[in-house]
């Protein structure tokens, strides 16, 4: 535990988990889409959908979708601003999101250009968010160290290939997560790096036989 597990982050109230950690949702949410979001249809589910409104959680997500930081003076006028920059937004509750955290939000944006993002992400105190599933897939990494996502057929070597081009370019893995649906068909592997990632790794990834798709978070300064 360090000082700021104990003190909590610089924020705009009232609630670390409710307000600062939903504005951490709504940014990296906007970080993993690469760019301005004009739609965001908002799902609250648990302690967010029964007293997050009171505790100003949907101007806080909104907020973090905007691009702004859990001390920006403007969060309370966040929705205002929203509509002013092009941004439309639509709130809804459920109850069907099994297993997960009480404080969680499923955010499904659109971009500018056409790009679409799926993040269900969950905010588990002092400021502090999960990353639970991207585009409906389990993931959960905590946003706070440079983060790949890659996406592959569920074949022998994948794992071998970006572990070993990750080595030869002097890159440390600070831990390692790895799921898959079943035997044989579709895999991820999570990557929370030390050192930030060059465009020329992720490039290389993308060409290997057998990759689906990778999604890279760089971080948050």
């Amino acid at each position: 535990m360090n000082i700021f597990d104990i003190l909590g982050p610089v924020m705009v109230g009232p609630s670390s988990s409710h307000t600062a950690g939903a504005v951490r949702i709504g940014r990296v949410a906007l970080k993993l889409l690469k760019e301005k979001a004009v739609f965001a249809d908002i799902m609250l589910y648990g302690s967010f959908a029964d007293t997050g409104k009171g505790h100003g959680t949907d101007r806080a997500l909104v907020a973090g979708i905007l691009g702004m930081r859990e001390d920006d003076v403007r969060i309370p006028r966040s929705l205002e601003l929203a509509q002013e920059t092009g941004l439309s937004f639509f709130f809804s509750k459920t109850d069907t999101l099994n297993d997960a955290h009480p404080n969680t939000a499923l955010l499904t944006l659109q971009g500018e250009h056409g790009k679409k993002i799926s993040v269900q992400a969950s905010s588990i105190g002092g400021g502090r968010i999960m990353i639970n599933k991207l585009d409906g897939i389990s993931v959960n990494f905590s946003a706070e160290m440079p983060t790949l996502i890659v996406h592959n057929y569920d074949l022998p070597g994948h794992i071998a290939a970006v572990t070993g081009l990750l080595y030869q370019n002097g890159i440390n893995i600070a831990s390692m997560h790895l799921s898959r649906v079943s035997r044989g068909s579709y895999a991820v592997m999570v990557l929370e790096t030390d050192q930030k990632l060059p465009a020329s790794i992720l490039s290389e990834i993308e060409s290997f036989k057998g990759i689906i798709k990778v999604t890279y978070f760089d971080g948050e300064e």
